[in-house]
């Protein structure tokens, strides 16, 4: 089982990002393998840089709190994780390039990921609930077939001679460290175009229409996002970008959404609320019944265990919560007025101070 975020940095899930970064600097000078040369430095290493790439970012971090570990990370790639992590802010450029190469198998070139994609889609209320398949249309770069994504002639690059990294030596205040950076003329691909190709002019993509089937999973919200693998651009050497899709969804007449609780505003009328009924209740499953106590009063709220949204995780439900709201009727008859007038003249036979004191009690009529 993976280990919690905040176990692995040694804070508390209410702890400052301060506190994060401090508790982050003091295990990264221990564990880094050019400071600590034991067997499991550089695994420890990259398990407290992950943790703070996570713990650091504030979407992130409310998205791993809110989803738990192994959601989380169903939502997001390695690169994904350490994408827009500022690690200089703490070693300032002792460590470089040094730290991402780490990560993702430093001892060779590494491919440079395509673009990132986004695609906005709305859904209705009822689909974001039950989860279902979309069909989306978008416009994207794609390889181009004739040069097969290299853009063309390819030479070795003279900068590296092919290697994709260059190396540089360094003094710090821990002693002389060897640091590996991508190289600036490939962008690590050790070859560069000698000839562009005609079809693509040396870029390596064209841009082409493509259909895609996306699958909602059930319980999804407005301002999710959903990770659709390699459906980004492509990038040098076949690497592709992901697309992301962001969620946006349609307001229910009937149902307030939040979080996985559902709210319902019940109607009901002066008799209802004196003398109780029994109520058929929209639900988000169909109507259930409802028995309203006699004398129940506007805002008390009803629940019904389970009847809520979905938790994405597939395990259980959130709650249905009813509220009564008193409705004063309008545009009476001759007969309802009649009854009315009878209410009142019963009712105000009660002095106002004693009808504070009875409603002080639960007392209301």
């Amino acid at each position: 089982m993976a280990k919690d975020y905040y176990d692995v940095l040694g804070v508390s899930k209410n702890s400052s990002k301060e506190e994060i970064k401090k508790s982050y600097k003091n295990l990264a000078k221990k564990y880094h393998p050019d400071l600590n040369k034991t067997k499991d430095a550089e695994g420890k290493f990259k398990e407290i840089s992950e943790a703070y790439a996570v713990l650091s970012d504030d979407n992130k971090r409310k998205q791993y709190d809110q989803f738990g570990h192994s959601t989380f990370n169903q939502r997001y790639s390695e690169e994904d994780i350490f994408r827009g992590a500022h690690f200089e802010d703490i070693f300032g450029d002792m460590f470089g390039d040094n730290v991402f190469e780490m990560f993702f198998g430093g001892g060779g070139r590494r491919s440079r990921k395509g673009k990132d994609l986004r695609y906005d889609l709305t859904l209705d209320f009822e689909e974001a609930i039950f989860g279902c398949e979309k069909d989306i249309e978008l416009i994207k770069k794609a390889k181009c077939e004739e040069c097969d994504g290299e853009g063309g002639e390819l030479d070795v690059c003279s900068e590296c001679n092919g290697r994709g990294q260059v190396k540089k030596s360094r003094n710090t205040m821990f002693g002389s460290f060897v640091q590996i950076t991508t190289c600036s003329k490939c962008h690590g691909e050790g070859r560069s175009v000698k000839k562009k190709c005609k079809v693509c002019d040396g870029e390596g993509a064209v841009r082409k229409e493509k259909r895609l089937k996306i699958k909602i999973p059930a319980g999804v919200d407005g301002g999710s996002q959903l990770r659709v693998p390699k459906e980004g651009e492509p990038g040098a050497r076949g690497s592709y970008g992901d697309l992301y899709v962001l969620i946006h969804v349609n307001p229910s007449e009937i149902f307030k959404r939040d979080g996985n609780d559902i709210y319902v505003n019940l109607p009901v009328s002066f008799s209802q609320a004196a003398l109780g009924d029994v109520m058929n209740i929209p639900s988000l499953k169909g109507d259930v019944k409802l028995k309203i106590p006699a004398g129940v009063q506007s805002g008390i709220k009803f629940r019904l265990n389970g009847k809520g949204v979905p938790y994405l995780d597939g395990y259980g439900h959130g709650d249905q919560y009813i509220i009564i709201n008193i409705v004063t009727p309008t545009n009476i008859n001759k007969e309802q007025k009649k009854i009315f007038e009878k209410l009142k003249d019963f009712e105000g036979k009660k002095s106002i101070i004693d009808k504070i004191k009875d409603y002080g009690r639960g007392i209301f009529l």
